[in-house]
């Protein structure tokens, strides 16, 4: 049966969800808060900003106005930067059925608060269904219909498995999972690692050296999932490893280029702007150390990546103080 679906941000992978829910043949409306750029989508009939040559279905439409959005929606999907996260949850504050459930596809933490999503959605929304999505996914691969595998973790069984059904198609497969806390410590760390292998990969230190940095740093999220209360299985899915195996070796992926300009002494500024979208781990970076600190979790990959990125450190000196660390048993 088909849904009408609200999707909250009109960047690449917000783009490409709603296509993907369009396309299963889903009434699906996508939002942006930028005139200029909605405007652009009605005349083209696409987002040629971040999808350029991809055409929206007629199922798909471009939305400005935020109440006759939820007015319309049964189901409503957020796709924003963390650090934009609790700005569109007040935003819609007012608006939301108080029994309408909540998905997003945001990947990181709450800035300043260092909550995960769900607990400031909790904050700001109240009690209602919740769902995650996440997993393996480059919003162009997604766009251009190649096969995809997706995870959603909710509140219940029941939403995520109405989540599950409504991106499921011909080129997506979508699991649930029970797991929301560690899908959501998955999204926000794996960012940080692929800064890491950026950095590593830009300083000419090859595979051997990518593959020990993945690996110990797949522990670290370990760690801080084990600490939040997460299933220890799903660091092993597709939100975990899967995820953190295609962010770190693949140049579509912002975090990973990001850290490449870092090797090359680029400030984070810099970077940012030359990737030319948001560069999630930046952020996520100042979070994830924060929670480590509060809950006394060595992440030494994750602090190093914050001292290159936030105060300028020397990513050689930084690769040193890696491999001074003391040995120890694996």
């Amino acid at each position: 049966m088909a849904a009408q679906i609200a999707v909250l941000g009109a960047g690449s992978w917000g783009t490409a969800l709603a296509l993907a829910l369009a396309r299963n043949g889903h009434q699906v409306k996508l939002w942006s808060h930028r005139e200029s750029q909605l405007m652009e989508m009605r005349l083209l009939l696409g987002n040629p900003a971040y999808l350029p040559g991809i055409v929206f279905p007629p199922e798909l439409t471009p939305e400005g106005d935020l109440a006759a959005l939820m007015a319309f929606a049964d189901q409503v999907l957020i796709a924003v930067p963390s650090h934009a996260f609790g700005q569109i949850c007040e935003q819609i504050k007012e608006l939301i059925d108080a029994d309408q459930g909540v998905a997003w596809a945001t990947k990181g933490l709450a800035p300043d608060s260092h909550q995960l999503l769900h607990e400031q959605l909790h904050d700001l929304l109240g009690d209602r269904d919740m769902a995650m999505i996440s997993g393996p996914s480059f919003a162009k691969e997604v766009a251009l219909q190649m096969p995809t595998a997706l995870t959603v973790a909710a509140s219940s069984a029941e939403f995520a498995g109405c989540w599950a059904e409504l991106l499921h198609g011909e080129t997506m497969r979508a699991y649930t999972s029970a797991d929301l806390i560690g899908v959501e410590v998955c999204g926000a760390v794996k960012n940080v690692l692929a800064i890491a292998a950026g950095i590593s990969d830009g300083l000419g230190f090859g595979a051997n050296a990518r593959a020990a940095l993945i690996t110990r740093g797949l522990v670290e999220m370990q760690r801080l999932g084990a600490v939040l209360g997460a299933q220890p299985e799903t660091f092993f899915g597709l939100a975990g490893l899967g995820d953190l195996l295609l962010t770190c070796t693949d140049n579509q992926s912002r975090n990973r280029r990001a850290g490449l300009g870092l090797a090359r002494g680029l400030s984070r500024e810099q970077v940012e702007a030359e990737v030319g979208q948001v560069v999630e781990g930046l952020r996520s970076v100042v979070e994830v150390r924060g929670v480590a600190a509060q809950q006394q979790i060595e992440m030494p990959i994750t602090e190093q990546v914050y001292q290159i990125a936030h105060h300028g450190a020397d990513p050689l000196e930084a690769v040193r103080l890696l491999l001074a660390r003391q040995a120890k048993a694996e």
